[in-house]
């Protein structure tokens, strides 16, 4: 089996531990009620398997995601120094003259 599927499937599996792991705690801890309003249903049984299943996919997601990127390699280049300045505002004096004549209507 190629190593890529490999750690595919093992990043699958662990997300849905992970998810079995979190929808546990959301029950038992009975966060907003979720746990009361499903031992109080006769199909909260539904809301568990959703829960379980929608929470596994994004688990299994984040942890394929992150297994990928922690693959690549440093990189030895030189970081920063090299970017697009920050523009610096000068203030410009102004001269006001004051009028002492008012506008004449025409």
């Amino acid at each position: 089996m190629p190593k890529l599927v490999r750690l595919y499937i093992q990043s699958v599996a662990l997300g849905f531990v992970l998810s079995a792991a979190f929808t546990g705690g959301l029950l038992w801890l009975d966060v907003a009620g979720i746990g009361h309003l499903v031992a109080a249903s006769e199909i909260g049984w539904i809301a568990v398997v959703m829960l379980l299943v929608f929470n596994g996919i994004v688990f299994s997601g984040v942890q394929f995601a992150y297994r990928i990127m922690a693959l690549a390699e440093p990189e030895d280049d030189p970081k920063g120094g090299h970017g697009v300045r920050e523009p610096v505002l000068i203030p410009a004096p102004v001269p006001v003259v004051a009028s002492s004549m008012k506008r004449q209507r025409r």
